[in-house]
Order: C-alpha cells, then structure tokens, then sequence
C-alpha cells in the first residue's frame, strides 16, 4: 500500500529576523523515520495585491499582522492612520468586486470582513486610535451586510406572499369561473328551477338569475 502525503506549509503571523524560510518535516515510522523540508508562509512578507492575485483571501484577516510593528506610529500620527484606513477600504472594495463578478458569495465576503474585525480588534487593543479607526470601517461594512441581508430577506419573503397570493386569487377565480359555466348550461338544458341550479353550483340565487337575464339578452 502507498500513502501519499499532500504538500505542506507551516504559516507564520507573526516574523521576526530570525524566523528560517523552511523546517524540517519529521515522520517516524515503524520502518523507520522519514524527513523533508516544507517552506514557511510569512503573512507580513505578501502585499495586498499578493493576496487578491493569489487567490489568498482566507489570510486577508491576518493582513493587519504586517502593520502592527507600525501601530504606535499609527495611533499618534493621524495621517499615518489614514493610509492604513485607506488600505482598509480598497480591501473593503476589491470585497465587493469579487461578489458582482460570482466570485465569491455574500456569505465569504462577511465572513472575511467579521474576521478582519476580529483580528483587529484583538491585537490593537493597546491602540485605540487604530482598533477605532479600522474598527468604524469594517464594522460599518458589517452593518451594510446585515442591513443588505435583511432587504433581500424582505424582497424574498414579498416575492413569495406575492406568488402565493396569485396563487390562491387564481385558484379561486378558477373555480368561481366553473361554477359560472357549469350554472350556463343548466340554464340552457331548462330542467332544473333557478333555486336548483343555485344549490347544485354553489352560486346564491341572485347570481344565478343574474345568469338566467343575460342568456335572455
């Protein structure tokens, strides 16, 4: 029997100058003991446009790890805040291009951004200026999803009363319609009294002779 073992990463959030490019992979076996080397992924080392041309978004949440040696700067230096806020939106953006084109779904794109938030949330929390200031971004997004949600819930939701409501208004403009037709050609065979037809059809009496009138005409 073969056993193929699938290739393999180790992912860093976090580098630091020391941190190898590559570790040792060590299988012991009852056979013997098998090693290799498999590379280190080093989130701070990819830019934005690494992780949308790669295909990497499931790492957009850690993207904030490649800023945080910057955070005091950032808290302190409003203009520094706002270029990282910027990075934030473009994100936010790419986000909502990638769901037009199918892409990805709503439910991926949320995911990322409550992620973000999180992550955000958690390493900042020395840095006010910073965790608000992405905070209101992301958060914001998070509201716009939900609000967007619950009007394509309302719309789904009228959509079906909507059909279910022609449903039933044509169901029984059907068979008022039979009862009609049906209340015509008892009238013609002229066998039955109008109190007759009235109680076989399911018609009052009224709407019978209203029938009975028009043949006449």
């Amino acid at each position: 029997m073969t056993v193929t073992f699938p290739n393999t990463a180790v992912l860093y959030l976090r580098t630091y100058k020391k941190t190898p490019d590559k570790m040792k992979y060590v299988i012991v076996t009852p056979g013997g003991t098998v090693q290799y080397d498999i590379p280190i992924m080093k989130v701070q080392a990819y830019s934005l446009d690494d992780f949308f041309e790669r295909g990497l978004l499931l790492l957009l949440p850690f993207y904030i790890f490649s800023h945080e040696k910057s955070f005091p700067e950032y808290n302190k230096n409003e203009q520094k805040l706002a270029g990282l806020q910027a990075e934030y939106r473009d994100i936010l953006e790419r986000l909502d291009k990638l769901e037009r084109q199918g892409k990805i779904g709503a439910f991926d794109k949320r995911t990322i951004i409550e992620l973000s938030n999180n992550v955000v949330r958690e390493i900042a929390q020395k840095y006010e200026n910073v965790q608000k200031g992405i905070g209101d971004i992301m958060g914001g997004a998070l509201i716009e999803t939900e609000a967007r949600a619950i009007l394509n819930q309302g719309i789904s939701q009228g959509i079906s009363q909507g059909i279910s409501q022609g449903i039933s208004q044509g169901i029984s403009q059907g068979r008022a319609e039979t009862k009609r037709e049906t209340a015509e050609k008892l009238l013609k065979r002229g066998k039955l009294t109008v109190e007759e037809i009235a109680e076989d059809t399911g018609l009052s009496v009224v709407e019978v002779e209203q029938l009975a009138g028009v043949q006449m005409v």
